[in-house]
């Protein structure tokens, strides 16, 4: 893996973190807000788990599995 590359991926990483971050208190105010869409939270939920999901990719990239 080269350094770009690398960086890129960490980069890609703190991005998808404080977007996850966001949503999570996106979810949390309208949940608070005791009027909330259900179905924007559901949908939220959805994308939220998404960005979980490619944070693990790139997780998984930056440090592979090692057999020991």
């Amino acid at each position: 893996m080269t350094r770009n590359n690398d960086r890129e991926l960490r980069d890609e990483l703190a991005k998808l973190r404080a977007e996850h971050r966001d949503l999570d208190d996106q979810i949390i105010q309208l949940e608070d807000s005791g009027t909330a869409d259900q179905l924007l939270v559901k949908r939220l939920k959805k994308k939220k788990l998404v960005i979980k999901d490619r944070m693990t990719a790139v997780e998984d990239q930056l440090l592979p599995d090692i057999i020991a």
